[in-house]
């Protein structure tokens, strides 16, 4: 499940507060795996993308009861007190390849006809890596092509960057119609093709994990726009 919530300006120094003061409350809440996540454009993930206005927290659950129970915690509760609006992602996992912090939060999946489709809400994509010392600069210089074409891409509904911190650790979310539209973009256009080859012969990445999800519901808007 993914959070998105955006805070007015006023309210952006306590949401940096947040990022801190909500460790507790999500090592409490049964959660299988949480991230606390800032958010950028995603158009060369460096700290210049960074957006202090939207913040993001990631769940995995083991059951519907525990997800269900959350949106009545404290973080929960905090968060929506600060924001003026909020998007909820409900999603389960389809496929699922690499690892994140040294784990594999959602699990091994194995793909169904159904669930790869999406169903009537979409499919849902959630890349994320840690780059190694001394690429930075060289992935970084790779970003913008790919950015652009991304949000040329018939299908997509939302990409937002996501991660831990503003420089090393970077992913994205984003948003699509349907499995065709995101299999279009990660192999059917060029930009990102000479990227994927790119990161196998420039070792771009110390850690790194690929998943697909098919949404289960959309809670609530980003941007003013229910994606």
């Amino acid at each position: 499940m993914l959070h998105l919530w955006r805070v007015p300006s006023p309210a952006v120094p306590a949401a940096v507060a947040r990022m801190a003061l909500d460790r507790r409350h999500l090592r409490a809440s049964g959660a299988a795996f949480w991230k606390l996540l800032g958010t950028g454009d995603g158009r060369t993930f460096t700290p210049r993308d960074a957006d202090p206005h939207h913040w993001a927290v990631l769940t995995t659950w083991d059951d519907d009861a525990g997800a269900l129970a959350f949106e009545r915690s404290p973080a929960v509760r905090a968060w929506d007190r600060l924001a003026a609006e909020r998007l909820r992602v409900e999603m389960v996992p389809v496929a699922s390849r690499g690892r994140w912090s040294g784990r594999e939060p959602f699990g091994d999946p194995v793909p169904t006809r159904a669930a790869a489709s999406g169903g009537g809400a979409g499919i849902a994509s959630i890349t994320r890596a840690r780059i190694r010392l001394g690429r930075g600069r060289s992935f970084w210089g790779a970003v913008p092509p790919v950015s652009t074409d991304l949000h040329a891409v018939p299908g997509l509904r939302l990409a937002v960057g996501i991660g831990e911190a503003p420089m090393g650790l970077q992913g994205t979310f984003s948003l699509w119609d349907d499995a065709a539209s995101l299999r279009d973009f990660a192999h059917g256009r060029a930009a990102h093709r000479d990227v994927v080859e790119r990161t196998a012969r420039e070792r771009w990445y110390a850690e790194e994990l690929f998943a697909r999800f098919a949404v289960r519901s959309l809670e609530g808007t980003h941007r003013g726009v229910s994606p």
